[in-house]
């Protein structure tokens, strides 16, 4: 089974955390420091803090905003429930704004639509690894007051008009799961430029204490004290490790990404009924995901079908994402349905997400593309 997307580690990774392991420091050590510092300077933020994964990520980003009972942030569907989840953890109340039918990114004019006096955010899903309109949703937010949320966990390397994804909102967030860019196995870590918001952000990881035992160690003290309730949201040295290891290599596989979605691009590009995603102008795409739509009136055939006949052939093909409105727990708890975002829902209709990842060779994906062909043009 070829599946929709792997990690890579090599034997330098390995070398790199078995070097952690045999250090002093295995949790709040230097390499926490050096992580951050080194995945900063690449995406080009003043600021990086390391968290345990992309949700404690996105928790954290919202603490940091003081997103409280009574808040409304907007967000789009078409992601991982965590994207929305992290507002309930605060107590606010994710809105829902439909995406835009091409991109599946989330649409401004639905954003503005969706203002209240009560929203005091927007967070922009970066979908498949390709920014979002980051000009007219920061104009959006500064008319409204509103902070702006990037969450990035698909699109760490993509670039929006010259500028990295990491720069392009006040905070970014990102995830280092194993299908993700780079791994740290779980891991996450935000950007920002707001001093303010870190240091609020390194105490919530850290329980709400104000300090940690590297700290501690270094002033020789052990008074602490806990300001706030926080969590432990921490990442580990030997999973910095590995994160220091992987980032040097961010270039080369996102280049190999790319080169794999323009094979994609071209062979789909005549097989009618098959749509990959529309890539925006000015935009370089990091393709976490690649993503195409079935139409079932061109090809006789639904999704289901497709998706079925992938799967026997090998293919680990998946689907991202049911629309996060749709989910049990938020028809419950917020009254949300079918209907709300209609744009989002047609597309969840059509959506399949192939293999895509840097070690994925010409073979399996001239595979991928001949079981395309084959479902595509078979009459079934």
């Amino acid at each position: 089974m070829i599946p929709y997307g792997k990690q890579t580690i090599e034997e330098d990774d390995i070398q790199a955390v078995v070097a952690a392991l045999r250090s002093d420091w295995l949790t709040t050590g230097p390499l926490v420091e050096t992580f951050e510092k080194l995945f900063a300077d690449f995406v080009g933020s003043r600021h990086a803090v390391a968290v345990s994964n992309g949700t404690a990520a996105l928790h954290a980003a919202m603490y940091g905003l003081d997103i409280k009972p009574g808040d409304e942030v907007i967000v789009s569907p078409m992601t991982f429930a965590a994207s929305a989840n992290c507002v309930v953890f605060q107590g606010g109340t994710p809105v829902f704004a439909d995406i835009d039918p091409h991109t599946l990114l989330i649409d401004p004019k639905s954003v503005e639509e969706k203002i209240t006096s009560r929203t005091k955010a927007i967070v922009a899903v970066d979908y498949a690894g390709q920014p979002c309109d980051y000009d007219v949703l920061r104009k959006i937010a500064l008319r409204n007051n509103l902070a702006l949320v990037a969450d990035a966990c698909h699109s760490l390397g993509a670039k929006y008009k010259g500028r990295n994804v990491g720069t392009l909102a006040d905070l970014s967030v990102f995830s280092f799961h194993p299908v993700k860019h780079i791994t740290t196995g779980e891991g996450g870590m935000i950007t920002t430029s707001d001093e303010n918001l870190v240091k609020q952000m390194r105490i919530f990881r850290n329980h709400g204490i104000t300090s940690d035992h590297r700290q501690r160690e270094k002033e020789r003290s052990w008074f602490y004290e806990m300001t706030d309730l926080g969590y432990n949201y921490r990442l580990t040295d030997f999973q910095c490790a590995l994160g220091i290891s992987q980032l040097a290599k961010l270039p080369k596989w996102i280049s190999r990404r790319q080169e794999i979605a323009k094979h994609y691009d071209e062979a789909f590009s005549t097989i009618d009924g098959i749509d990959p995603l529309v890539l925006s102008r000015d935009v370089s795409h990091a393709y976490h995901l690649y993503v195409i739509r079935v139409n079932e009136r061109k090809i006789g055939k639904d999704r289901g079908v497709v998706f079925r006949s992938l799967r026997s052939s090998g293919i680990g093909a998946n689907v991202h994402y049911i629309p996060v409105h749709l989910h049990p727990y938020y028809r419950k708890k917020f009254g949300t349905g079918p209907g709300q975002c209609p744009i989002a829902e047609s597309a969840y209709e059509q959506i399949i997400s192939l293999p895509i990842f840097p070690r994925m060779t010409l073979v399996e994906v001239n595979h991928v593309i001949q079981a395309i062909r084959k479902v595509a043009e078979l009459d079934l």
